[in-house]
Parts: structure tokens; C-alpha cells; sequence
């Protein structure tokens, strides 16, 4: 069974750096005004404040592949989410459908004429011959076929941004989140900042219960946060 590719952005890692949309734009050489990848902040300059990495998702039920009435859009083999700049006619459904926001539309013109839909393609390409220069010049680089991952994901600094097997990927979040005790058994500043009180190592990993776990100490009670 072939992978499914897919992308995941770590919120706590995150540090609005843009580094991904530069790596992204620089690679494929997007024409001016489109950016398949964007850095989104949310709670900006207030307590709780996230950035996260948005582009096209690769959904496995993508809403844009269900809208298009050109067919222009469809899945590979290995769950990416790619289109026919050949058959796209600019109509825009796709950039209605999207949740993330991942189709974008670089001409304008009479009659609100959007010209060809542009996107995330997973460093996957397109349509045409694997990294053949017509490939190039409508979609980017096809890092996919050279055995590579997306640029953005290789090129981020805090490794927030991961991307490759859906499988393989959730395996690193999800030991990430059992590490910072975001479960059942949390761990909170006592743990990760102090010492054991009969000495030894600090047990903050693992899939049993934490001997050294005080359990009114979380890390995400706003009350025990340090001064």
C-alpha cells in the first residue's frame, strides 16, 4: 500500500519565522503575488498566542476535487492533491471550497477573469513528465520524484513543520505531545525544570504512570505558570 502523504504543523515549535514561505517560493519559483504557504498567527500579542503553516492539506476527501467541474484536480497514488493547469478554466470553486485557503489565482484581469488555479503541490509537480522543464515551469520542483521531501518541512529550523507518511509523521507528534504531557498522566514545571527528590533521572517519557508525577502541578494550569 502506497503512503499517504501529508502534512502536519507542530503549534508549540512554531516561531512565525516564515522560513517555510521563503523555502517554498524560492523552490518553485512562484510568480509574484502567489504563496502556496503562508505563516498564520492567531491570538496575535496576547497569552496563548500560535502560529501554524498552512497550505493545501492533501485531504484525503478534498473538498476542491468534489467542486471542480473540470476535473482538473485529482489524488496520486500516495494521497497528494494535484491539478491540470491545463484544464482549469479559473472559475474558482476550488478557492470557495478550500478551508485552508490553498488555491490561488495570480492574474487579474477584465471580467474578474482569475486566470490559472495555483498550489501546493507536496513538491510533487504535475501532470507532466517527472522533472522535465515544461513540469517545472507550471508547477515548481517535483522533489518527490527525486526521493526528496517538500522544502518547507526540510528547511524548518524548529522541525514544526513536518511532512511525509501520514503513519510516520503522527508517530513523531504524537510521542512530541507524550513528552510535553499533554495526556492523561501531564507532567508540569516541577517536572521538566527540577530535580527528582531522591535523585536519579526524570521520568517524563514512556507509556506507563510517572512515579515523580505531582498531579495538581499541570504544565497547562495558568495559575503554576513561573515568574
Amino acid at each position: 500500500m502506497a503512503a499517504r502523504m501529508k502534512f502536519i504543523c507542530d503549534t508549540e515549535r512554531c516561531i512565525d519565522c516564515n522560513g517555510c514561505v521563503t523555502a517554498c517560493k524560492n523552490e518553485n519559483e512562484t510568480p509574484w503575488g502567489v504563496n502556496r504557504r503562508r505563516v498564520v498567527t492567531i491570538n496575535d500579542g496576547v497569552p496563548g498566542e500560535r502560529s501554524i503553516s498552512m497550505a493545501c492539506m492533501h485531504c484525503t476527501d478534498a473538498p476542491c476535487l468534489a467542486v471542480c467541474p473540470t476535473n482538473c484536480i485529482y489524488h496520486t497514488e500516495d494521497g497528494i492533491v494535484l491539478h491540470s493547469k491545463d484544464q482549469c478554466i479559473g472559475c474558482g470553486y476550488c478557492y470557495y471550497a478550500c478551508p485552508f485557503g490553498a488555491p490561488q489565482f495570480p492574474e487579474t484581469g477584465l471580467f474578474n477573469h482569475r486566470g490559472k488555479m495555483d498550489k501546493c503541490t507536496f513538491c510533487a509537480g504535475g501532470p507532466e513528465p517527472d522533472t522535465s522543464e515544461a513540469e517545472f515551469k507550471k508547477y515548481g520542483r517535483n522533489r518527490i520524484a527525486e526521493g526528496k521531501l517538500p522544502l518547507c518541512a526540510e528547511m524548518c529550523g524548529t522541525k514544526a513543520l513536518l511532512a511525509g507518511d501520514a503513519n510516520v509523521i503522527a508517530d513523531i507528534y504524537r510521542q512530541r505531545v507524550e513528552t510535553r504531557g499533554y495526556g492523561p498522566e501531564l507532567w508540569g514545571w516541577k517536572i521538566s525544570y527540577g530535580r527528582p527528590k531522591n535523585g536519579g533521572t526524570i521520568k517524563a517519557t514512556g507509556e506507563g504512570p510517572r512515579e515523580n508525577q505531582n498531579q495538581s502541578d499541570a504544565q497547562n494550569d495558568a495559575g503554576r505558570f513561573p515568574t
